[in-house]
């Protein structure tokens, strides 16, 4: 069969168009160093101001436990009485003695309210570390929707080329011309908004790591499909076991019990005891010494500690209402992530292992069959945007993929080490 001249010019233009972005593409990477995820969780730990005020937090709160556990500071008092030829001085020490267990309960409310604070440190680290991956994952995202835009954009350059020559020797129309400028104009367009996402992604993935926001970052590594294993059955029951959102509600639910306990022993006095001598300004020897034994009894009770205790006995419901509003929060969010995962697993698998090369198939055969005159040029053209597109959806859905894991993992509050790596 006689090879038409159009046929071969359109295909080696782009078969030489394809190599040339290929070795730009390289060159391009090259250029910058590659950006490692477990760098940059490491970084974060270190680096990220929500993490390090979380632990400050915590390291603050450990320190109330001795303060509220130790008696009330004593009162020291001087004093002098008396006429010119009687003159006397008096020096009192006096120690207040909260009823026998309250400082022990004051000392577990704050425990408690340590370890509250601790796993919300937890819950911290967590999010920010799903912080983290979610825009590493979004960045390679990024940059790959970049690489497969340019590389249409060349496609487009030389389907225009070639329909002007057709146009110019009377074997296509001026239609087709204007349609590739068209598509040329909506590549670049699309070009630009993925630029400046790049560079939103970029300065977000900054801020995580408390770096300038124009600081470089680098090219993001091929992630890796990881297959979910565990069913949702078993995700549910790590969210109950060790979700620190949870066991932070589950520590709040105890420290107000312990208040509880407490606001209903203010009901029982509390005691103090004083010491002290007076001395005569007139004598070298002590003339008098003397004890005291006071008890505060708690007379207002009707409106101070019986409120108290109802103040109590509200915040312990609250908190117990705040661990199932927490708790069916998680579970949705476990659920929610579980069929995104399933959901991208399924689209990944169709869309890389039919779709793709079906589209591929369609549009090598246009390209064909347009050699030739057999097809037209808008019939290609949309093949060329729909395998485009198909390739944006699957770097799409593995991104989605991964981004849901790691929101599993900041729920369930451990990483999920049941996971099998692989390259799809």
């Amino acid at each position: 069969m006689r090879i038409n001249p159009f046929q071969r010019f359109y295909a080696q233009t782009i078969v030489i168009g394809l190599l040339l972005l290929e070795v730009m593409g390289f060159s391009a990477l090259a250029a910058e160093p590659p950006l490692k995820l477990h760098t940059l969780i490491e970084e974060a730990y270190q680096r990220n101001p929500e993490i390090q005020v979380a632990r400050h937090r915590w390291e603050a709160a450990k320190a109330i436990i001795p303060q509220v556990e130790t008696l009330p500071d004593p009162i020291i008092g001087l004093g002098y009485r008396g006429p010119d030829i009687m003159r006397e001085g008096r020096f009192q020490v006096q120690q207040a003695i909260p009823y026998p267990g309250e400082l022990s309960l004051k000392g577990e409310v704050a425990s408690k309210a340590a370890e509250q604070v601790n796993q919300a440190y937890r819950a911290v680290q967590l999010h920010v570390m799903a912080q983290v991956k979610t825009a590493y994952f979004n960045l390679h995202f990024v940059q790959e929707s970049i690489y497969v835009v340019k590389k249409n954009l060349m496609i487009l350059k030389e389907l225009e080329k070639t329909a002007e020559a057709r146009y110019e020797v009377g074997k296509g129309i001026q239609q087709d011309v204007f349609r590739a400028q068209v598509e040329l104009s909506r590549e670049m367009e699309r070009l630009t908004s993925l630029e400046q996402e790049r560079q939103s992604v970029g300065a977000e993935m900054n801020r995580i790591l408390n770096r300038p926001p124009t600081a470089p970052l680098g090219i993001p590594d091929e992630p890796e499909l990881t297959p979910l294993l565990s069913t949702l059955e078993d995700l549910i029951a790590l969210v109950k076991k060790n979700s620190p959102l949870l066991h932070v509600q589950t520590h709040g639910i105890e420290r107000s019990q312990s208040s509880v306990a407490l606001a209903q022993r203010e009901y029982y006095p509390d005691f103090f005891v004083s010491l002290g001598a007076m001395q005569s300004f007139r004598s070298d020897e002590m003339q008098d010494a003397f004890g005291m034994f006071g008890i505060k009894v708690p007379l207002y009770y009707a409106t101070k500690q019986r409120f108290g205790e109802k103040e109590a006995l509200a915040n312990l419901e609250g908190a117990r209402k705040g661990y199932d509003t927490v708790l069916q929060q998680a579970l949705f969010q476990v659920k929610d992530n579980f069929d995104r995962v399933k959901r991208a697993e399924r689209l990944v698998r169709l869309i890389g292992k039919a779709i793709i090369p079906q589209a591929s198939l369609a549009l090598e055969s246009s390209m064909a069959g347009y050699g030739v005159g057999k097809v037209d040029f808008l019939t290609m053209l949309d093949n060329v945007l729909k395998l485009q597109q198909d390739e944006l959806d699957l770097h799409r859905q593995k991104t989605d993929h991964e981004i849901a894991l790691a929101k599993i993992e900041e729920v369930i509050g451990q990483p999920l080490q049941n996971h099998v790596g692989s390259k799809d």
